[in-house]
């Protein structure tokens, strides 16, 4: 370990500590004990502070290890999380105006609650909160990979056989972690936000000016990377042949430039159905917050962009990491002064603490209004709900831990390719209802079940390279009937909308009973200020009135 640089991130570390536990008093309401104040802040963010809530919520941690390791790693789509940020913003105007409307007026906390509202259907909205709770359960796993690596890399509790050393400094961070954001809620991750953001910015920035520099510039850095990913393919050539290795590259040829595209393309579709993101946008004050995020947002991209290149820099630098996910802290450790290492390695765990505070307060408040409050006490009052909430929050927390710590890295980050395939599964439900009730109640939920089970066998059947008794190995797969691969999410979404128009019909022939629609139109397009939208929403307004 380096005194300076643990000294600079346990400092950095304990900033945010406090700046969690103090978030309770900030923008304070009279009571934290509804699912509107804890939940979703107060619903009452505007654009300063919906951007770093929503930027620090999709650009997580594992984001900013994950993607120059791909680069590193010399996979030739690695790139695709560039174009599939830009992509999604522009889908942004599409929909989430018009949930946060109908969201707004009728007390909808979740996605599921909308689904409810639309289809009178608590099996539906079951499915939908399942989903998310399920979709969202590795994404906070992989939070803790990325915490993990970098501990490692400052040598905190790594190579040691006592799990106790190993992992405590890991149980110190969630327990710290856990224990603010049941006090304090939205609010907690909101306010770290600015810490975090302003950190991660000035760590990139500095990155890409200062370390290209050091190992011979951009031109240098290119060559260098080129080159090794060809001497690579030249001694792995007959894997790469029999299909057992991937070959690596800077740009994809033309065979992969299919799964380039429908991985940027399925990727931003699923974005905003995971119910982290659903929950940043519903605690803003307005629509137009809404739509000003989604021309901002955008320079997260930028940011996204510039790290990615890391992992070619890191290549330059003669960075030789077994664990491709750690080249960028072992970059940073090399090329950084030891003061300016610590502040780099505090934004990268800062930058998992503020995305796994809103994925446990959003899967929490799932559970709650759409299990617990649908199926064990319908009758359960706001503070209930809010009660309910943070306890489900330290225990979705805590899971997520005890599943990092007891199976291998390799094997959550395999889960989490399931969770874009899942999640997408619910945009027939979410999105094209915001637009249309055309879709029968019972079609989307067997079109969901088709989706949901064959995106996870198709998922299942992919082995990793070099491995081929293994599962869950990648996210590509042959789209049926062709030599071209996608993403499995993909194919699965159009199977689950096949089945979902194809029983409509039926189901429409047969006049099946297609519920209440507890929504109008109007209800779609209110904002801030219109009759029935309030600056605060009453929590003991009942759910579908």
């Amino acid at each position: 370990m380096n005194g300076i640089a643990v000294g600079v991130f346990t400092f950095l570390f304990l900033l945010v500590t406090v700046l969690g536990f103090a978030a309770a008093r900030w923008r304070r309401a009279e009571s934290l004990d509804t699912l509107d104040e804890w939940g979703l802040g107060g619903r009452g963010f505007g654009t300063f502070i919906a951007w770093f809530l929503i930027g620090g919520d999709i650009y997580t941690a594992y984001t900013f290890i994950a993607v120059p390791a791909t680069l590193y790693a010399g996979s030739v789509v690695g790139f695709f999380a560039v174009p599939y940020t830009i992509v999604i913003y522009p889908l942004i105007f599409l929909f989430l105006p018009r949930l946060w409307s109908v969201s707004h007026r009728h007390s909808y906390v979740t996605p599921a609650d909308f689904v409810r509202g639309r289809y009178d259907s608590r099996p539906l909205a079951l499915a939908v909160a399942v989903t998310g709770i399920l979709a969202t359960m590795p994404y906070i796993a992989l939070q803790l990979v990325g915490m993990q690596v970098v501990l490692e890399v400052m040598g905190i509790g790594s190579d040691s056989d006592n799990w106790l050393v190993k992992d405590l400094p890991l149980f110190i961070a969630f327990a710290v972690l856990a224990a603010y954001t049941y006090s304090s809620g939205l609010r907690a991750p909101a306010l770290i936000a600015f810490v975090k953001d302003t950190l991660i910015y000035l760590v990139i920035i500095v990155a890409v000016v200062y370390l290209p520099s050091q190992v011979g510039g951009w031109g240098h850095i290119f060559s260098v990377a080129s080159d090794t990913f060809a001497a690579s393919n030249k001694e792995n050539a007959d894997a790469i042949a029999a299909g057992a290795a991937p070959a690596k590259g800077i740009m994809p040829p033309p065979a992969a430039q299919w799964a380039y595209a429908t991985l940027a393309l399925g990727s931003a579709l699923a974005l905003f159905m995971y119910p982290h993101s659903i929950t940043g946008v519903l605690s803003t004050r307005s629509r137009t917050v809404i739509r000003r995020n989604a021309a901002l947002l955008p320079a997260y991209s930028f940011l996204l962009g510039l790290l990615a290149l890391l992992g070619f820099v890191a290549i330059a630098a003669g960075i030789k990491a077994e664990n491709a996910q750690a080249s960028v802290p072992m970059l940073f450790e090399q090329e950084f002064p030891p003061w300016f290492a610590g502040v780099a390695f505090a934004a990268i765990v800062i930058g998992a603490l503020v995305p796994a505070a809103i994925m446990s307060i959003a899967a929490a408040n799932l559970w709650t209004r759409n299990v617990y409050k649908a199926f064990i006490n319908p009758d359960a009052t706001p503070k209930q709900e809010a009660t309910q909430s943070k306890l489900i929050s330290l225990v979705v927390k805590f899971g997520a831990l005890v599943f990092v710590l007891a199976f291998s890295n390799q094997f959550a980050i395999n889960l989490q390719l399931l969770g874009g395939v899942w999640i997408l599964q619910t945009l027939p439900a979410i999105v094209v209802g915001l637009y249309t009730r055309w879709f029968h109640r019972w079609a989307l939920l067997a079109g969901w079940a088709v989706g949901f089970a064959y995106g996870t066998w198709l998922a299942y059947g992919v082995p990793l390279p070099g491995k081929p008794d293994s599962h869950f190995g990648g996210p590509l797969v042959l789209f049926p009937g062709t030599e071209t691969k996608v993403y499995i999410a993909l194919i699965a979404v159009l199977a689950n909308l096949f089945v979902a128009v194809v029983l409509t019909l039926v189901f429409r022939a047969l006049k099946l009973d297609p519920g209440t629609d507890q929504t109008h139109a109007d209800d779609y397009v209110v904002d801030a200020g219109d009759e029935g939208v309030e600056a605060e929403l009453d929590p003991h307004a009942p759910i579908h009135p």
